[in-house]
């Protein structure tokens, strides 16, 4: 994978015979008790390696354009101005700036229901951000976020409950946890497999080293934590990439095995 350009919003890569285009949506800030021990306690004392902003852990969001220059998919949506935030809903800034036309945008895959993830199907203004919106894959367990603002989007919304196939490089698989629904969206090409993931990562400083630190939102914390164990063990294979919906903007990387953890190496700078 080669980053090919980048921007203050946006990082574009190639990968085999597709492009990733990493969106930057922005970024909230939490405070370092969210973070749970294997007892389900608010962690103790942070490493040193662990950066934060005031007394807050500083979180990028994420979301991530794949395409083969024919089809396409956007994987999650940032939050558009659910968050009240004025730090985060960055993604069509983030898009105008990587050159996608929001109009080409036929199907999105959310990786959970949470709002940093999925608001972005309305725009601020109340309307559909992508006009020519046809499917949004989603984890069954997850599809009840759409009533109220989202209700527009309901009879688009295609439920995962299995692994299956998107499209000819795309493919959903759940991976419940951190929400009944989570799912991590596999993409491959000639370049190898990129897993696109939400919350599997909170804080990529502590987590991959101790990955069996949770976040206090893992609705099951046990399931998260052996969910992010697997997923971890594939990528620390030859040819495996990650991206990551709060690693750092651009949030896409490699994962190797590191003592009793694993090391996490950006494939570029931080941006934002």
């Amino acid at each position: 994978m080669r980053l090919i350009s980048s921007g203050r919003l946006h990082a574009t890569f190639d990968f085999g015979d597709l492009q990733v285009v990493s969106l930057r949506d922005g970024y909230i800030d939490m405070p370092p008790t969210r973070l749970r021990d294997e007892d389900g306690y608010a962690l103790g004392e942070l490493p040193d390696a662990v950066p934060l902003v005031g007394d807050n852990l500083r979180l990028s969001v994420n979301a991530f354009f794949v395409t083969d220059g024919t089809r396409s998919l956007l994987i999650d949506t940032g939050a558009s101005n659910a968050w009240h935030d004025p730090t985060m809903g960055l993604i069509y800034d983030a898009l105008d700036e990587a050159g996608v036309d929001r109009a080409g945008v036929t199907d999105v895959a959310i990786t959970h229901k949470h709002e940093d993830h999925v608001s972005g199907l309305i725009a601020p203004n109340g309307s559909e951000a992508f006009a020519n919106l046809e499917r949004v894959w989603i984890g069954a367990g997850d599809t009840s976020v759409f009533t109220g603002r989202l209700e527009p989007i309901r009879d688009r919304v295609v439920p995962v409950s299995e692994k299956v196939a998107i499209n000819d490089w795309a493919t959903a698989i759940p991976t419940p946890g951190h929400t009944p629904g989570h799912t991590v969206y596999e993409v491959s090409s000639g370049a190898g497999r990129l897993l696109a993931w939400g919350d599997t990562v909170h804080v990529p400083t502590l987590q991959f080293d101790q990955p069996n630190v949770t976040w206090e939102l893992d609705g099951d914390q046990p399931q998260a934590r052996a969910a992010r164990a697997a997923l971890l063990e594939q990528l620390a294979r030859p040819h495996h990439f990650v991206a990551g919906a709060h690693l750092d903007s651009p949030g896409i990387a490699r994962v190797t095995p590191s003592g009793d953890g694993y090391a996490l190496e950006y494939l570029a700078p931080p941006i934002g």
